[in-house]
């Protein structure tokens, strides 16, 4: 296994980390991705450690803390070894202190992750999502208070736009406080808008990626493709997935098909591959739901794609960047170049 700088920071990660999301099955939602209990998740840390995927991606929201909950009775005993990675933001409750990210609610967050991870730190704390009635400098003095006291690590972020990125960025040097290392992010063959205005600010910012749903919510699994429909036992088949085009997704999937058939790999061994390969990646939050599943996502980080292999996915994948990234392109390549 590989292991990457997490953006500007010194801490070295995994460049596939497993995601806990199947853990649990506590809500409706969370079902359809999975109901992996304690003992069958301590197998699934058990076969990631050995591979080096040493870092587990969780969140508060995530089956409303049963994901937390289990990771931490997988991990136990074992903890310093491990990199844990959680998130807040998301609602866990009707209050209206429930859900953002006020100075009160991450704090409260923390602590209560803490519990139900069964430790007293997180290796990097993220906010979920991006909370814009909460000012930013008081998410900034709240993470920095957790990282005084010894509670979390690191702090990153999630799902945000560029200019809330760069609006945290810029306040945290105002104030001299620590920037966030990492963004995690939503990206695939067949969703490439982060390229657009993300992927550059991270690396002009040193703010490390990881990317989050790198198969597409289970439609680049192999299992769907071009007169293939999405099997009724597939999370793909349900509403707990993210919407992609036909046109778009066929495309892709006819070339992985045909890129599997001459590799010998299979298809989301070769799109994680592909996304291992883009500019500013630090790490791909995989997930599984058995040791088959997570044994051959894991096998993507000893694949190496071609010059050819790869300019053929980029073409099948590409699409019209929304404005004004398309006027850049067209008026200004030489002043705007994409991301190497």
């Amino acid at each position: 296994m590989q292991y990457r700088t997490l953006g500007g920071s010194g801490l070295k990660v995994p460049a596939l980390i497993l995601g806990t999301a199947t853990f649990g099955g506590g809500t409706d939602f969370f079902r359809k991705w999975g109901e992996t209990d304690a003992r069958e998740a301590s197998a699934l840390v058990d076969l990631a450690r050995d591979a080096g995927c040493t870092m587990f991606d969780t969140a508060d929201s995530y089956s409303r803390g049963l994901s937390e909950e289990i990771l931490g009775q997988a991990v136990r005993g074992r903890r310093h070894d491990l990199l844990i990675a959680t998130k807040t933001g998301m609602a866990m409750g009707p209050g209206p202190n429930d859900v953002g990210t006020a100075r009160s609610r991450i704090i409260r967050s923390c602590e209560d992750s803490l519990r139900r991870l069964g430790t007293d730190y997180i290796d990097l704390y993220q906010l979920h999502a991006f909370d814009a009635v909460t000012p930013v400098d008081e998410m900034l003095h709240a993470l920095d208070s957790l990282t005084r006291a010894g509670k979390i690590r690191y702090a990153g972020v999630s799902n945000y736009s560029g200019w809330h990125l760069m609006k945290m960025l810029a306040a945290a040097d105002r104030l001299g406080l620590p920037r966030p290392v990492s963004h995690q992010v939503y990206y695939s063959l067949v969703a490439r808008d982060f390229e657009w205005e993300l992927m550059p600010l991270g690396l002009d910012q040193s703010v490390g990626t990881l990317v989050w749903s790198p198969l597409a919510g289970a439609r680049l699994s192999g299992r769907i493709g071009r007169n293939r429909p999405a099997p009724a036992d597939s999370r793909a088949a349900t509403d707990a997935t993210w919407a992609v085009p036909d046109d778009r997704l066929y495309a892709v999937t006819d070339l992985l098909d045909a890129l599997a058939a001459e590799t010998g790999h299979s298809v989301p061994q070769i799109a994680l591959a592909w996304g291992l390969g883009r500019p500013g990646i630090s790490g791909i939050v995989i997930g599984a739901r058995n040791a088959d599943q997570l044994r051959n996502n894991l096998a993507a980080a000893d694949i190496t794609l071609t010059a050819d292999q790869i300019a053929r996915l980029d073409a099948a994948s590409d699409t019209t960047p929304a404005y004004p990234y398309w006027h850049q392109r067209r008026t200004m390549s030489d002043r705007n170049p994409p991301p190497v």
